[in-house]
């Protein structure tokens, strides 16, 4: 369970092709580092991975291919900057809200603007997550915990982003257009599900522009 807030950045050293998967090799401040073992757990973007390799300064995961397929992982490549979690600890403050590291699906930037100091980002979301978040309520892009500031049907948001976190994340490389990792509000999916009628659920995975036929 994480909470959104970004503990720092990484940087994608090395990409590795493997059966069935694909490794990721990521630079990390060494503090970020203290304390991890191979089998716990960072949110990379805001997606759950483990740890397979731990060193001083970089850690070692690993992606399947259906969370290559439904996360911004697959587009990695070698210098691409990430944003980096730890694990909440019980009894730890929860500085955002609930994220699980279980990715919705993908989003896209549709534009930002400057307002008074503040960038305010519209971005299209999945329509799954877009039918279970709420006015005010809380989404996790690219792992960063952010309060929804409007809605617009279908599939549109908008965000505003404060200079500090503009600054320690990685929101500020996206371009319009660019891909992002989208978890919706954990208690909104859960409401979602226990309302919708059975074998229904507020959140298909599906990769953005995809139809949820067949799945």
């Amino acid at each position: 369970m994480f909470t959104g807030i970004v503990e720092a950045l990484g940087e994608i050293r090395e990409v590795e092709e493997g059966h069935g998967l694909r490794s990721f090799r990521i630079a990390a401040p060494p503090a970020f580092l203290l304390d991890t073992e191979p089998g716990a757990s960072i949110a990379v973007d805001g997606a759950c991975l483990t740890p397979v390799n731990v060193a001083d300064d970089s850690f070692t995961v690993q992606a399947v291919t259906s969370t290559l397929s439904r996360t911004v992982a697959g587009e990695y490549r070698a210098g691409r900057m990430v944003n980096l979690e730890r694990p909440l600890a019980f009894g730890g403050r929860l500085d955002g809200h609930l994220v699980q590291g279980h990715v919705d699906g993908i989003g896209r930037l549709i534009r930002v603007r400057g307002e008074e100091g503040l960038r305010m980002l519209e971005v299209s979301i999945p329509r799954g997550v877009h039918s279970a978040t709420l006015l005010h309520g809380s989404i996790a892009l690219n792992g960063v915990s952010l309060t929804v500031s409007r809605i617009e049907p279908p599939d549109r948001i908008q965000v505003a982003i404060i200079p500090h976190t503009w600054e320690v994340t990685n929101l500020r490389w996206l371009g319009c257009g660019d891909a992002l990792n989208v978890e919706g509000d954990l208690i909104g999916k859960y409401v979602g599900k226990l309302l919708a009628p059975a074998g229904d659920g507020p959140v298909p995975r599906f990769r953005d522009g995809e139809s949820d036929r067949g799945l």
